[in-house]
C-alpha cells in the first residue's frame, strides 16, 4: 500500500513539473469581449508535445480545432467563449499514451471605463510627452540589475547600457508633466528585452530603448513588470491624463522565443543569406514600383538581431492581433503608436486596425512612417489618394511637416527654402482625410534635438515650441525639450538620449523642480507650460480649422479658429523687424478690434510689431 502511494505521489509530481514547462499564449483573456474567439499557442519543452490531445471542460468555454506545427514543441488551440462566460480558472486538459496534464488558463473580468477611462483615443486636444524610461527617472533602485537576465549591466557611466529609469520613475513625475500642460504619456516599448549587448556602429549597446521584444507577454522586470505598469496607468486615469503604448510589429529580438525556437520556419521572413531592409517606401507605393524591391523593403531585416516577422502567417497575424487587443484591456492603453510602419505586411496592419477599433471604438492609432514626401506619408494613413491599397491607419507621425518646420528655423527664406517650404507642406493636407490625427513634433529619440538643431537659439526654440503648440494635429514633445537638453547624434542616438537631471539618486541638479534649473531653462519650461495650458483651453487650437498666407519677406500667417475662437500667428523668420495690421487679412479678421498675446494678455490692438527671429500668438477679440 505504502508502494503504491509512493508511486502516485511520484505520479502527481511529474505530472506538476510536465505542466508548469509549459508557457500559454495569450496569458489570460476577458470575459465579455467582441474578440471572444481565441487562438491559443502553448509552448511545450520537448518534441513530442504534439501528441498530446487537448479537451476544456468550463462553462461557456468550447475548444473549436487544433492545430500541429512542424516543430513538434508547439500546439493550436481555437477556442470560442460565449458572451455569458463567467470568469474563472479554465482547465485545460491533455492526454498521451495513457499520461495526463492538466493546465490552468484564467478568463477575468473586463476592465471598466472603455473609452470613457481607458481606450478614450488620443486627439489634436492632446499633448503627448514622450519618455524613454530607462533615461528618465530611477523610481525603484532594487530593480536596476538581474543576474537572471542576459543583460546585467547598470552604468550610467557609458551611453551605450542601461542606467535604471524604469516606470516608477514616470510615475512619480506625473505632477511634473501636469504642470507643463501635458495630457497624454507615450513611452518607448516596456516589454521584455532580454537580450545580450549586441554590436551597433557606437560599440556593443543594451536594449534600454526597448525595441528590442522578447516576450510580448512580460513587462521588462527591469522597468518594474506588469505592476508597476497597471500602476502607472491607473495613476494617469486618476489624474485625467492618458497612456500611449508603443507597438513594434515588423520585428523581434533575436532571443525571443519566435526566433529562437519558432513553431515553423515561416513566422520569419527567411532569406538565403542575411538582407536588410532597403528602407525606401517608395518600393511599397509608387505605380512603377518592382516586386523585388518591394519584398526587400518589407521582408528585409532591420538589423541583423532583429529578425523581421512574417505577418503573412495566420498564425503570427493573430498572435500580434490578439497582443494588442490583450494589452489595451490588460493595461487601460488610450492609443497605439506603432512602430516601423511602413515595413508592415499592408493587408496585415488594416487588419489589426480594424480588430482594435471594434473592440475599442475611441482608440487611437497612428503608425511611425518614415517618409520622405507628404505623399508617403498620406499613402500610409487614411488618404484622398486613388491607389490600388487603402491604409486605414488614423493618422502618421508627420515626418514631413517635421522636417518643414526644421526648414522654417534654420533655411533663408527662398521661393521653397525656409517658412516656405512649411507653407508649401501644409498646402499637401489635400492629400489627408483628416490631418489633425497626425503627431506633429519637433525632435523625438532616433533624431537630434531640436534645441541643437535651432542653434541652441531661444527666439528659434519658441519659434518652433509655437509652431508645435498651435498647428494642426497631435503635439508631441521629446523628453527634457522644457528645460534645453541638447545633442547631435555623433556618435551615436545614445547622445540624444541622455538622462533627465534629477531623475536619478545622486544626480547633482534637480531639474524637475524650478530651484534646480538656470534662468534660460526656466524661460523655457514657462513658454511651453503657459502656451500648452492654453492650448488645452483653445477650441480654435485643439480641433479648430486652418487659413494660412503665402509668407513674404520671411513672414508667415495664419489662423486656426472655429465658431468660437480666433487665434492669429505670425511667425518671423527676417532679421528685421515686422509691422503687421489686421487689415491686410479681413477674411479672417474682419470685426475684430482687440488682439490679445496669449503670454502677456497685452491688448496688441489692430496693429502689431513682431520682433526679428520672433513670433507672435494672438486671440482675436
Amino acid at each position: 500500500m505504502k508502494k503504491k502511494l509512493q508511486i502516485l505521489l511520484l505520479l502527481l509530481v511529474s505530472k506538476i513539473l510536465y505542466a508548469q514547462d509549459i508557457t500559454i499564449y495569450p496569458s489570460h483573456w476577458f470575459a465579455n469581449m467582441q474578440h471572444n474567439n481565441v487562438q491559443l499557442i502553448l509552448k511545450g519543452s520537448d518534441t513530442s508535445f504534439w501528441r498530446y490531445r487537448f479537451t476544456i471542460t468550463y462553462p461557456g468555454v468550447q475548444k473549436l480545432r487544433s492545430y500541429r506545427f512542424s516543430n513538434g514543441k508547439y500546439m493550436g488551440l481555437d477556442i470560442a467563449i460565449a458572451k455569458d462566460a463567467k470568469p474563472g480558472d479554465v482547465k485545460i486538459t491533455g492526454m498521451r499514451d495513457g499520461k495526463t496534464i492538466e493546465l490552468t488558463w484564467k478568463i477575468k473580468p473586463r476592465r471598466t471605463g472603455r473609452g470613457e477611462t481607458f481606450a478614450q483615443g488620443v486627439t489634436s486636444k492632446d499633448f503627448i510627452y514622450l519618455i524613454m524610461p530607462d533615461r528618465f527617472s530611477n523610481g525603484d533602485t532594487s530593480n536596476d540589475s538581474f543576474t537572471d537576465l542576459q543583460d546585467v549591466n547598470s552604468n550610467r557611466n557609458d551611453v551605450l547600457l542601461r542606467h535604471g529609469g524604469d516606470i516608477k520613475g514616470v510615475q512619480q513625475h506625473l505632477p511634473y508633466l501636469k504642470e507643463l500642460g501635458v495630457t497624454t504619456v507615450w513611452m518607448t516599448p516596456v516589454i521584455e528585452n532580454n537580450m545580450p549587448l549586441n554590436k551597433e556602429s557606437a560599440g556593443m549597446m543594451s536594449g534600454y530603448h526597448g525595441y528590442w521584444f522578447t516576450d510580448h507577454y512580460k513587462v521588462d522586470k527591469r522597468l518594474g513588470g506588469n505592476k508597476a505598469y497597471h500602476e502607472l496607468s491607473d495613476a494617469l486615469h486618476a489624474n485625467g491624463m492618458k497612456l500611449i503604448q508603443d507597438a513594434v510589429y515588423n520585428h523581434i529580438g533575436s532571443q525571443h522565443w519566435i526566433a529562437q525556437d519558432p513553431p515553423s520556419p515561416d513566422w520569419i521572413n527567411q532569406w538565403s543569406s542575411y538582407t536588410g531592409s532597403n528602407h525606401r517606401d517608395e518600393a511599397v507605393f509608387s505605380p512603377y514600383a518592382n516586386a523585388k524591391d518591394k519584398k526587400q523593403m518589407l521582408d528585409g531585416w532591420f538589423v541583423p538581431h532583429l529578425p523581421d516577422v512574417n505577418q503573412r502567417n495566420p498564425f503570427v497575424a493573430t498572435f500580434l492581433i490578439q497582443h494588442a487587443i490583450w494589452s489595451t484591456e490588460e493595461f487601460g492603453v488610450d492609443g497605439w503608436r506603432v512602430d516601423t510602419y511602413k515595413y508592415c505586411d499592408e493587408a496585415f496592419l488594416n487588419k489589426i486596425n480594424d480588430e482594435l477599433l471594434k473592440e475599442y471604438p475611441k482608440l487611437t492609432i497612428f503608425g511611425e512612417a518614415w517618409t520622405n514626401t507628404v505623399t508617403g506619408s498620406a499613402y500610409f494613413t487614411r488618404n484622398n489618394i486613388k491607389v490600388p491599397f487603402k491604409h486605414n491607419a488614423e493618422g502618421v507621425t508627420d515626418f514631413p511637416l517635421n522636417s518643414a518646420i526644421m526648414a522654417t528655423l534654420t533655411q533663408p527664406f527662398g521661393w521653397t527654402e525656409g517658412v516656405n517650404k512649411l507653407y508649401m507642406t501644409l498646402a499637401q493636407d489635400i492629400l489627408y482625410q483628416q490631418p489633425l490625427n497626425n503627431c506633429i513634433f519637433l525632435d523625438n529619440h532616433d533624431m537630434d534635438r531640436f534645441y541643437s538643431v535651432a542653434g541652441e537659439s531661444m527666439h528659434k526654440f519658441k519659434q518652433g515650441i509655437g509652431l508645435l503648440l498651435t498647428l494642426r494635429g497631435i503635439p508631441q514633445m521629446y523628453y527634457g525639450t522644457e528645460i534645453l537638453m541638447k545633442n547631435f547624434k555623433n556618435p551615436s542616438d545614445a547622445m540624444v538620449r541622455l538622462d533627465y537631471p534629477g531623475g536619478f539618486e545622486g544626480d547633482a541638479i534637480n531639474k524637475f523642480h524650478k530651484n534646480g534649473r538656470t534662468s534660460q531653462e526656466q524661460e523655457a519650461f514657462d513658454f511651453v507650460s503657459k502656451l500648452a495650458l492654453f492650448r488645452k483651453k483653445s477650441t480654435a487650437l485643439t480641433t479648430g480649422k486652418t487659413m494660412q498666407y503665402i509668407p513674404a519677406e520671411g513672414v508667415y500667417v495664419y489662423f486656426r479658429y472655429d465658431e468660437k475662437q480666433t487665434i492669429m500667428c505670425v511667425v518671423n523668420t527676417s532679421d528685421k523687424s515686422k509691422n503687421i495690421a489686421l487689415s491686410e487679412y479681413p477674411e479672417r479678421t474682419k470685426g475684430f478690434t482687440k488682439s490679445i498675446d496669449v503670454f502677456t494678455g497685452e491688448n496688441k490692438g489692430t496693429f502689431m510689431e513682431v520682433p526679428p527671429q520672433g513670433m507672435m500668438i494672438v486671440e482675436l477679440k
